[in-house]
């Protein structure tokens, strides 16, 4: 959908970042409730649990990025946020709200699938996930969903984003040793489950790192393969995702 369409209100910076931490919080839910439902419906069974985890979150993930992308850009991922600002689609000033929002609502939705399970509301997890090859993978998946995102935007397909972006995390999940967190303001609000989708707090630091260069790295491979942006109207969509990427209207400002 265009920024420019008259079927997508004007947003404020409140109601934006609003959308942020809603579909923060709601992506955050579905990756631990759907690791959870798998460890219990498939006990023993780790790779047809992954399965089960893995498809619930794309599946979810397409939606919320549908669904909130026209208010926010639907990013849910710092990422994201700061690639897209990096790149001129959004201004500095929105991280400042942004940002916030997505870490404390990854932290929220993780509350909220503990909850919804009967388990501890919050339960530090026990899941240590720090190795060399898991590091490395972060970066993989992280540039991997930067240049997917991107390569979209500035190249003014941005309405095949959901679906991209959706695909790509989904299969990110089996061809990473990391499962493709690819997201720190996830890897931090997975620290509060101690269930099939959680991760130790002393690997969190590592994790974010390896994310923030897999950003750079994504970034870099962007500005090589798309080093003009495309003119069309579908470069100024708002359907990009935690992944997506949207274009802030003159009335948004």
């Amino acid at each position: 959908m265009s920024a420019a369409s008259p079927a997508v209100p004007p947003t404020t910076w409140q109601r934006r970042a609003f959308a942020e931490f809603l579909g923060s919080a709601l992506l955050s839910a579905i990756v631990i409730g759907s690791g959870i439902a798998a460890s219990a419906l498939s006990p023993g069974d780790v790779g047809l649990q992954l399965l089960e985890n893995a498809t619930a979150t794309a599946l979810g993930l397409y939606v919320l990025i549908v669904v909130l992308a026209p208010l926010s850009g639907a990013h849910f991922n710092p990422v994201v946020s700061l690639v897209d600002v990096a790149l001129g689609f959004r201004p500095w000033r929105d991280l400042a709200s942004y940002l916030p929002a997505q870490v404390a609502g990854c932290v929220a939705g993780a509350v909220l699938a503990n909850s919804m399970f009967g388990l501890p509301a919050v339960a530090l997890s026990g899941t240590d996930r720090l190795t060399g090859p898991h590091l490395l993978a972060e970066v993989v998946a992280t540039a991997g969903l930067v240049l997917v995102i991107f390569a979209l935007a500035r190249s003014g397909r941005g309405q095949f984003a959901p679906a991209a972006v959706a695909a790509y995390i989904g299969s990110a999940y089996f061809f990473t040793s990391s499962t493709s967190f690819a997201n720190p303001a996830i890897a931090i609000g997975r620290m509060f489950t101690d269930t099939f989708a959680g991760i130790a707090p002393g690997s969190v630091p590592g994790y974010v790192g390896a994310q923030l260069l897999g950003g750079i790295l994504g970034l870099a491979l962007v500005r090589v393969l798309y080093p003009h942006q495309g003119t069309t109207a579908a470069v100024r969509s708002d359907v990009v995702a935690a992944s997506a990427t949207g274009r802030v209207s003159e009335r948004e400002a």
